[in-house]
């Protein structure tokens, strides 16, 4: 692939110094260097991109980054960052002759401030651990991805991921205050503030959900909320797609919003009870509603009336609800543990992640059966249908040759679908390795321009996290050249 420096082959790089340097900032404990173990790092959650890194270093503090940065800006050496290694679209996937900064050992809660609702962690804690360390005292931390009890916030930060409830409470980036950043040239910058609102340019926005291009975050000061008083479930199944995505709109239409809403089908309901056995969902159901209320007791129970009503006027069979905490839990396991379900009914997934208009769920779901139809492969659906983001499940099997290429095919496609409603490429995945072929579909030669100026002032020389986010002509053919003109204007065409 095309690069924006020209780097020295493998074979040719001499890592013994670059190694000697990292050794004498974190010491010989925490450079990896044996290929046996480098396999561990050769990919995140889209298995289906596999690269072994040349080295892995394990910094414990900002300082740490900070000298580990500078000696590949010193030595020319393009560096990856990773967290869990929990994502889905190829962000943290090595290239040839890389360095991998991973900041798993970086997992300290360094300030938990109940007045002000506001906690700092490192990068590499994990998700759930943040609602864990304040829930004694009555607040959590709303963004939830499906993967919380294993992704860390440096990941969630470089994705701006979402979960069950970004449809009321947002995304990833509208709960950090401010960050501490390590960037590309190895200089220690802060961004933001614990105030939520702060005059001038908004770069704690700038860098959430730029997946690692412009440097590492090290620090996170979030914002926490107080629990509910009341918080009710409802399960609603429905002997038809159609209806339950009628309901959705429905429900949003008479201005109720729940801090979640969620869609699964059939074909992800048997699959969960396989695997999970919550008992709670209706195998013969033809799609499932998950609706989570909260707020003061009195409006809950008044939104409640509200969603049944409009869930019943819509065809819905059964209405279970749960308001004690653990039959919550049990109605939200499932929903949670889809994806790993599919483990049980097919050797490989490919999970795509775009969002459409709610207005246009019905009309989009019936074209990814049909694309489903047409290019051979079965789709499983889990969604939040709140925000429209779709979470297809295209089911395949990675040891019949050419199937991985195939159902690739049918993802694209989906994506292309998404963009042609009027909605986006992606919710919460990120671009990464997988989508940035996509990028030129959503947004103009213009548009791509003007991000990537963004990137060259944090990212001069493209060390950090490169062939991410954005086309290039090796791997997306001529639609990207004239994008590649503009991001490596001194380097020759393929």
């Amino acid at each position: 692939m095309v690069t924006l420096t020209a780097q020295p082959s493998a074979e040719s790089r001499d890592w013994k110094p670059i190694v000697k340097a990292f050794e004498a900032v974190v010491g010989k404990n925490g450079v990896v260097q044996r290929k046996e173990e480098l396999l561990v790092y050769e990919c995140d959650g889209l298995t289906s991109y596999r690269q072994r890194p040349a080295v892995v270093v394990l910094p414990r503090t900002t300082e740490q980054v900070a000298e580990v940065v500078k000696i590949c800006d010193r030595f020319n050496v393009p560096f990856i960052a990773r967290g869990a290694g929990t994502g889905l679209s190829g962000g943290a996937l090595p290239i040839e002759n890389c360095v991998l900064i991973g900041t798993a050992l970086m997992n300290q809660i360094l300030e938990i401030d109940l007045e002000n609702q506001r906690v700092v962690v490192q990068p590499g804690v994990i998700n759930n651990w943040v609602t864990q360390a304040v829930s004694g005292a009555g607040f959590y931390y709303a963004p939830d991805p499906s993967s919380q009890i294993i992704c860390s916030i440096g990941g969630n930060v470089a994705e701006n991921s979402g979960g069950v409830h970004c449809l009321k409470y947002g995304v990833t980036t509208n709960h950090v205050l401010g960050l501490k950043l390590v960037l590309p040239d190895g200089s220690i910058v802060d961004t933001g503030s614990k105030v939520p609102e702060m005059p001038g340019y908004d770069l704690t926005g700038i860098f959430v959900g730029s997946e690692g291009t412009l440097g590492i975050a090290t620090e996170i000061t979030l914002r926490i909320l107080k629990t509910s008083e009341a918080i009710h479930v409802l399960l609603a199944d429905f002997t038809s797609v159609e209806a339950a995505g009628q309901a959705v709109s429905d429900i949003i239409s008479a201005g109720i919003i729940p801090g979640g809403m969620e869609m699964m089908d059939n074909f992800s309901i048997n699959a969960v009870e396989d695997v999970v056995a919550t008992n709670c969902y209706p195998r013969d159901a033809t799609a499932i509603l998950l609706i989570e209320l909260d707020g003061l007791e009195v409006e809950v129970a008044a939104n409640r009336e509200r969603v049944e009503a409009i869930c019943r006027q819509n065809g819905a069979r059964n209405i279970r609800t749960a308001t004690d905490p653990t039959e919550r839990l049990t109605l939200w396991k499932g929903r949670k543990a889809a994806f790993a379900a599919m483990g049980k009914i097919s050797p490989d997934y490919y999970v795509q992640d775009g969002v459409i208009p709610r207005t246009k769920l019905q009309y989009v779901l019936r074209e990814i059966e049909a694309l489903s139809q047409k290019h051979g492969y079965r789709v499983a659906n889990v969604f939040h249908a709140g925000d429209g983001n779709l979470h297809p499940l295209i089911l395949y099997n990675n040891a019949v040759p050419g199937q991985l290429e195939e159902v690739e095919a049918l993802g694209g496609d989906i994506l292309k679908l998404c963009v042609e409603v009027g909605g986006s490429i992606s919710g919460e995945h990120g671009i990464g390795a997988d989508k940035k072929c996509y990028m030129s579909a959503m947004f103009s030669e213009t548009d791509l321009e003007t991000m990537l100026w963004v990137r060259q002032v944090f990212n001069p020389k493209g060390l950090a996290n490169p062939e991410k986010l954005f086309p290039t002509p090796r791997t997306c053919g001529e639609a990207a050249q004239s994008i590649a003109a503009t991001e490596f204007p001194n380097v020759d065409r393929f």
